[in-house]
């Protein structure tokens, strides 16, 4: 299926994807590490980066926690997507039925307290390795926040270039699939982060796909960074100037197994920046962090607010 050096990326893509984050360092007692980065906090300069422990009270199951995705699903290799037309059309069938549930997801609190700590500077930036839009949806619209994994909204052809929102290509795929997506959601299972469910290759093969708007070509992909492929460069550098302006580092909601995620930490570590960890498990930053604090997300992030300021659980304004 691939070309050598595709098969040695699709390769590296499976050893990401299997990746298991084992205890590095025990977790600091709850209320001294909420201490610290409250401390952390107040001294301001702080750049946070998520995962997808931060949009599980919106719906959105996680990838590596006790009852995430990964045990029951496997992610699509960007080689997988790019030179298997096949692949790709399985993809598109299961995405057209889980994109019922991803897309009815609204942020939650959590989304909304960093929406506003972005707002009164308290952040330097927000780096969300989700690609679920729900920081973009709960923040301003010139909040400093990268979608580093890029963002479910928008579709681009491989082949020309084009790029379409997912809204417009669903009601294409309506129009292809009229009763499609209510009648196999019924025999779909596990809806993941990432957008799609399982089906039974039965329903697969029903499905019918869409080509490409411009060059009808059939490799439409979400305008996400897969495993196997690269962040683009505009968002390293966004993330670089980040990395440069803030003086400390908030992990929330990520177990960092991805290296993208996880070299911001190491970057950080070794400038002699303060780094702390709040996640419902262990997260691949624990050895780096001067805080650990094992907790559920959005309890954790409510009652720093709180301490912070008294904030209300208004949300900001957004765009």
């Amino acid at each position: 299926m691939f070309n050598q050096q595709a098969e040695r990326a699709h390769r590296a893509a499976l050893r990401s994807i299997a990746r298991t984050v084992e205890e590095s360092a025990p977790p600091h007692d709850p209320e001294a590490a909420k201490s610290g980065i409250l401390s952390q906090l107040r001294s301001g300069s702080v750049l946070c980066v998520t995962g997808a422990g931060i949009s599980t009270d919106s719906g959105i199951p996680d990838y590596r926690g006790p009852g995430g995705s990964l045990k029951k699903h496997r992610p699509m290799t960007y080689q997988e997507f790019k030179y298997d037309a096949a692949s790709r059309h399985r993809y598109w069938a299961r995405s057209f039925v889980g994109w019922r549930h991803l897309g009815q997801a609204q942020p939650n609190p959590g989304h909304d307290i960093l929406a506003r700590w972005l707002q009164s500077g308290l952040l330097t930036g927000l780096v969300t390795q989700n690609v679920d839009g729900l920081h973009a949806e709960a923040s301003p619209a010139d909040a400093t926040l990268v979608p580093l994994h890029g963002d479910l909204s928008r579709v681009v052809c491989l082949t020309c270039g084009n790029y379409e929102t997912r809204t417009a290509l669903d009601e294409r795929l309506e129009e292809a699939n009229p009763g499609y997506a209510e009648a196999a959601a019924v025999a779909a299972e596990n809806v993941n982060p990432d957008g799609d469910v399982t089906l039974d290759d039965e329903w697969v093969q029903r499905f019918i796909l869409v080509t490409c708007l411009v060059c009808r070509a059939d490799t439409l992909k979400p305008d996400v960074v897969y495993f196997g492929e690269s962040v683009p460069v505009e968002r390293k550098t966004a993330v670089d100037e980040l990395v440069a302006e803030s003086s400390s580092l908030l992990v929330i909601g990520s177990s960092m197994a991805v290296m993208s995620g996880y070299s911001i930490a190491l970057r950080m570590s070794r400038a002699g920046k303060q780094v702390a960890v709040i996640n419902g498990g262990p997260s691949r930053a624990d050895a780096k962090a001067t805080w650990r604090w094992r907790t559920p997300i959005t309890p954790a992030l409510q009652s720093l607010a709180v301490e912070l300021n008294g904030e209300s659980s208004q949300p900001v304004e957004s765009h």
